[in-house]
C-alpha cells in the first residue's frame, strides 16, 4: 500500500505545467518602496512544497491570475446580461456561469485584431466596420493600445448577439510570467518574485496590469495563486562560478539578477559579481538594498554601481553609470565576463546595447563597425545575455 502512495505522490509531483499549474501558498507579499515613491514593487514568497516544481536562477514563474470583479461587473451592467447564465468556455462544451467564466477563464482587459473583426460581424455600428476595414490598420491598432472588452461594448452597439456568442469571441486568459528572483539553493521549497503594480489613466478611465494589481490588492499570506515553471534557457548563469558576470537591472529588472547572486552566495566560486541598478530614487526606490549592500561586505558582490534619476538635476541612469566605469568594464568583458541585462526593451535596454558598444569602441580602440562586430561576437558566444519585455 505504502509503494502505490509513493508512485502516486511522485507522479503528481512531476505533472505540474501550464496546463495543470500547482496551487502556490503565499508565505510573504511586501511593497519594497518606501513612504512617498510613485511606484509600488511586490515582494512575493511562494512556497513549492510537496510541488516537485524546480527551476536554476535565470527561470520564469508563469501566474495564472484572475480579473477585477469591479471590470466584470461594469461588463455585466453594460450589456445587462444575467450573471448565471451558463456559457461555453472550451471546444470540449463546458460552461461556467457567465461572471465567473469573465473572472477566472477569459481575457477581458485586452483587444487584437482578430477579436475586433469577429465583432464586427455582431453589430451593425457602421464605426467598428470602417475601423476594421483593411486600409484602416493603423487606426485599428491605435484603437485597440490601452481599451479593452468594456471599452469595446460600450463604443460599437448595439450588439445583435448573446452573451454566449460575444465571450465566444475571447482567448483564454494567458498566464503572466516573471523572472525569478530567488535560489533554490537559497531558499529550498520556496520561489520569490518581484512585480510592479502597473497602473494609469487612458481613454476617460484608470485602467491596470491584471496580475501586478491582483498580486498588490488582493493577494494575501495564506491565499494560493496557480503558478507553473517556464525555463529560460537563453538566460543563465555561466557553468564555472569562476566566470565573471556583469548584471544591469534597473527596477523590477532587479530580479533574476537576486537569483544570481543568490546563488553564487551558496555556491562559492572566484568569479566576480557587478550589478548596475538604478530606479526613480535612492531613499524610496533602493530595491533589496540591505541585502545588496550585506552581499558586498561579505564579498559576494563585488561592485554595486547605481544610478537614481530624479535624485539628481540632470537624469542619471545604468548606461551612465557604465560609461562611467568604461575603462573597468571592458576590462572585465575582454577578461571573459559574461555580460546580462533585464527589464524594459523599448528604452533601457536600447540604451545599454549603445552604451556597449561605445565603450567597446572607446576602450577597444576601434572603429563602429568593428565595436558592434565585436558585441555581435559576444552574443554568439553566449556571453551576452538579454531578458527584456
Amino acid at each position: 500500500m505504502q509503494k502505490t502512495v509513493e508512485l502516486e505522490n511522485s507522479r503528481n509531483a512531476t505533472s505540474y505545467s501550464r496546463t495543470n499549474p500547482f496551487k502556490a501558498k503565499v508565505l510573504k507579499n511586501i511593497n519594497l518602496n518606501g513612504t512617498g515613491s510613485s511606484k509600488e514593487t511586490r515582494h512575493l514568497e511562494l512556497s513549492l512544497k510537496d510541488s516537485g516544481l524546480s527551476y536554476v536562477p535565470g527561470d520564469a514563474l508563469g501566474l495564472v491570475p484572475e480579473n477585477k470583479l469591479e471590470l466584470v461587473e461594469s461588463i455585466l451592467n453594460e450589456m445587462k446580461w444575467d450573471e448565471e447564465t451558463p456559457v461555453t468556455i472550451n471546444k470540449q462544451g463546458d460552461t461556467l456561469p457567465l461572471k465567473e467564466a469573465l473572472t477566472i477563464f477569459f481575457e477581458i482587459t485586452l483587444l487584437n485584431k482578430k477579436l475586433m473583426k469577429q465583432a464586427a460581424d455582431l453589430t451593425d455600428n457602421q464605426d467598428i466596420q470602417k475601423l476594421v476595414a483593411v486600409e484602416n490598420a493603423d487606426q485599428l491598432k491605435e484603437y485597440m493600445y490601452g481599451r479593452d472588452l468594456l471599452d469595446l461594448l460600450r463604443d460599437f452597439g448595439p450588439w445583435n448577439a448573446s452573451a454566449d456568442e460575444i465571450v465566444a469571441l475571447l482567448r483564454k486568459m494567458p498566464p503572466r510570467l516573471y523572472s525569478i528572483a530567488s535560489s533554490m539553493a537559497a531558499h529550498p521549497d520556496e520561489v520569490h518574485l518581484t512585480i510592479g503594480a502597473v497602473r494609469y489613466h487612458a481613454h476617460g478611465r484608470d485602467r491596470e496590469g491584471v496580475a501586478s494589481v491582483q498580486v498588490a490588492e488582493r493577494i494575501h499570506e495564506g491565499d494560493t495563486i496557480p503558478v507553473f515553471i517556464q525555463p529560460n534557457k537563453h538566460f543563465h548563469l555561466p557553468e564555472s562560478t569562476d566566470t565573471d558576470i556583469i548584471m544591469v537591472g534597473p527596477g523590477t529588472g532587479i530580479a533574476p539578477f537576486r537569483s544570481f547572486i543568490e546563488e553564487r552566495a551558496v555556491n562559492k566560486g572566484t568569479g566576480r559579481t557587478w550589478l548596475f541598478f538604478g530606479d526613480q530614487h535612492a531613499a524610496t526606490d533602493f530595491l533589496y538594498q540591505d541585502e545588496l549592500e550585506q552581499y558586498q561586505k561579505d564579498g559576494i558582490l563585488t561592485k554595486l554601481d547605481t544610478a537614481f534619476s530624479r535624485d539628481t538635476d540632470k537624469k542619471v541612469y545604468v548606461q551612465h553609470k557604465m560609461a562611467e566605469n568604461s575603462k573597468v568594464l571592458y576590462e572585465w568583458l575582454s577578461n571573459g565576463a559574461y555580460f546580462y541585462v533585464c527589464g524594459d526593451k523599448e528604452r533601457m535596454a536600447k540604451d545599454v546595447h549603445e552604451a556597449l558598444i561605445d565603450l567597446i569602441e572607446k576602450e577597444g580602440n576601434m572603429s563602429r563597425e568593428d565595436a558592434e562586430a565585436h558585441l555581435n561576437d559576444l552574443k554568439k558566444q553566449g556571453r551576452y545575455l538579454r531578458d527584456v519585455y
